[in-house]
């Protein structure tokens, strides 16, 4: 009997959408894992952002009609949400993993965990309690530095949601998760992200790419990704 790889839920962060997922998707299907590639921009239009991502998540699984279990991999934003996303789910879930992520950080905010004057730059440049695009928090040349493929950017922007300021202020769900957990990292920016999971005894591997390298270098995150789940 061949042992058939438990089904990969792309989860995208919630400041983005599927296209930076998309390569990736297509990646891991070639090494012959089952993928499911969510889209969960609907539910970050309006508060409360949390409520509403876990509700549309569960939903989009069952929708998936997905046999087995499954590994759930959540891309920076989406990582403190990982345990809330396994726990909504009546399918079986075998691991959560953290690309490029933020660690959970139960009963807190994303306020609480930015520096005073991150959050004071995300009041300015919001307009009526709406955060701009994701691209438009940073100086115009740094995403086309990481993505230099003119259509591919375009497809990642467009994509890109309006989320409401009260997002960064809503308590993240305290939800417990005894499971098997690992990270990889992508960039420098997630150093520190990786180290706690080391710290934490969770297998880990580490990229020097970027952040979005799950997009533009497809094949190097899926092949680490898969060594990573062949030692959970």
């Amino acid at each position: 009997m061949v042992d058939v790889p438990a089904t990969t839920v792309l989860v995208h962060s919630p400041f983005l959408g599927p296209a930076t997922f998309r390569p990736l998707a297509d990646a891991l299907t070639a090494h012959g894992h089952p993928v499911v590639l969510l889209d969960l921009r609907v539910s970050v239009n309006s508060a409360p952002v949390h409520q509403r991502m876990i509700g549309e998540f569960a939903d989009a699984v069952d929708d998936a009609d997905v046999d087995g279990e499954v590994v759930l991999v959540g891309h920076s934003g989406a990582g403190p949400l990982l345990p809330a996303f396994a726990d909504a789910l009546e399918t079986p879930v075998g691991a959560l993993v953290y690309l490029d992520a933020h660690l959970p950080t139960p009963g807190r905010s994303w306020r609480e965990t930015f520096s005073p004057e991150l959050m004071a730059h995300m009041r300015k440049i919001s307009r009526e309690d709406v955060m701009p695009r994701w691209d438009r928090w940073f100086p115009p040349e740094v995403l086309p530095a990481l993505i230099p493929d003119p259509a591919q950017l375009a497809e990642i922007l467009e994509e890109a949601p309006e989320v409401p300021l009260e997002f960064l202020k809503e308590q993240r769900p305290s939800v417990p998760w005894s499971g098997p957990s690992a990270y990889l990292r992508l960039s420098a920016e997630y150093t520190d992200a990786a180290t706690a999971a080391a710290e934490l005894g969770w297998p880990v591997s580490e990229l020097d790419l970027h952040h979005l390298a799950a997009a533009t270098h497809p094949e190097q995150v899926a092949a680490a990704l898969v060594a990573l789940l062949s030692r959970l």
